[in-house]
Formats: structure tokens, C-alpha cells, sequence
């Protein structure tokens, strides 16, 4: 399939986008949204690497509202520590069941803490 690459798109536009891509068949998309209200539109199957996005993209009886939007806005993670996070996703969603050599996931140190806090949040 084509390779996992976020990028970031104004409302109008991801959701065009996304009905582009469903017209065409190509990779489903989810937007995440940041404290500050800023939107990043991602393959799904990455944002799938996070288990509470999973439970809330997951659909079914018990199912979020996000399953229906397609989009899941988090108050308490800021839009750098989003975007960090994503990437994580991207280089999970690569790396997960590779025989190639997996290389180190760069942290900034002055974002860690929060990075974790996120990540433990977020099961990813």
C-alpha cells in the first residue's frame, strides 16, 4: 500500500479530501484534532496504533461519536505534542512486523514528559 505520511489540512479541505479518497478507493483517513483546535488528517491504519483511538474509531453497540465524525479532538494534547505523537504512529504503523533494522524514534528532551503522558493516554 502506499506509504503512512500525515499531513495537515484545513476543515474544508480534509474533508474533501476525504470524500476524494473514498471515491477513489484509496486510504481511509481519520483527523485528529489538538487543543488548540488544530486538525492533522491521518491514514487510518496508523491512528489505529493508539488502542483508545481504536476503541473510538472501533464502532459497534458501545460505539464513540468519533466512529460516526471520523475525527477525535483531544483537550488536554497540545498540537506540538499531537504532531509528535503522530509521527510515532507513522513509524509503528512502518516498523510493526519488519525484519529491517527499526531505527531510534528521536525524543526531544524538553518534550518527553508530556510525550509520555500522552502516549500513556492515548495506549500507543
Amino acid at each position: 500500500g502506499l506509504p503512512c505520511v500525515p499531513r495537515m489540512e484545513p476543515a474544508a479541505a480534509a474533508a474533501a479530501a476525504a470524500a476524494a479518497a473514498a471515491d477513489a478507493g484509496a486510504v481511509e483517513t481519520v483527523t485528529l484534532i489538538s487543543s488548540e483546535g488544530h486538525r492533522f488528517v491521518v491514514d487510518k491504519r496508523c491512528a489505529m496504533v493508539s488502542g483508545t483511538i481504536k476503541s473510538m474509531l472501533g464502532g459497534g453497540a458501545s460505539s464513540f461519536q468519533e466512529s460516526a465524525s471520523g475525527e477525535v479532538r483531544f483537550r488536554e494534547i497540545s498540537t506540538a505534542v499531537l504532531e509528535k505523537v503522530i509521527e510515532y504512529f507513522y513509524y509503528k504503523h512502518r516498523y510493526a512486523n519488519s525484519d529491517a533494522e527499526i531505527p531510534e524514534f528521536d525524543i526531544p528532551a524538553d518534550m518527553a514528559l508530556e510525550l509520555l503522558m500522552a502516549a500513556n493516554f492515548l495506549d500507543a
